[in-house]
């Protein structure tokens, strides 16, 4: 599969449309303040001073006017539909700045994405949305940080499951 950013399809396809789809993320972790909310669109400038763009959206309850999806330089695989396997994307952000770095590698224990695609032109219309899901690993080198997001696997969870007698479930055995 080949990884082109949402920005470098806008220029792809600028005969054809005049829609792109933009990535939006959402970052938790107990560790951290408040969320991080990311986007692969530059959709419109939100500061002059340091300049910073993003993409304004109301996605998971996020405040339009305040807190706003910010702008990274990166692109995504998105999590495919096959049956037998989990959910899993990759999400390539460019080496720009050494705080990303200290962040990364400031947490033990896995931080939670929500992932979503949206138009730029609608960014509260979702799309298609993943959430739930797990940062599994980083791989951090000069050039960018490469996240693999995914979600618990099925086979982690417990088995055999309670059995179905009269003790625990009375309402099936009347």
């Amino acid at each position: 599969m080949r990884r082109v950013s949402l920005n470098a399809r806008r220029m792809q396809d600028a005969l054809n449309s005049d829609q792109i789809y933009v990535v939006l993320f959402e970052i938790t972790h107990p560790e951290l303040a408040a969320p991080i909310r990311l986007s692969t669109d530059d959709t419109e400038r939100l500061q002059v001073d340091p300049v910073i763009y993003g993409t304004r959206s109301s996605w998971r309850g996020a405040n339009p006017v305040t807190e706003p999806f910010l702008w990274t330089v990166g692109s995504a695989i998105l999590p495919g539909d096959l049956d037998d396997t989990p959910a899993a994307a990759t999400v390539a952000l460019e080496n720009l700045d050494r705080e990303i770095v200290r962040l990364v590698r400031s947490f033990t224990t896995p931080a939670t994405v929500a992932m979503a695609v949206v138009l730029a032109s609608t960014p509260d219309e979702i799309e298609a949305e993943w959430a739930d899901l797990l940062i599994m690993s980083a791989d951090i080198d000069a050039g960018e940080v490469l996240l693999a997001i995914s979600r618990e696997e099925i086979e982690n969870e417990y088995f055999p499951s309670g059995r179905m007698t009269r003790d625990r479930f009375p309402g099936l055995h009347l």
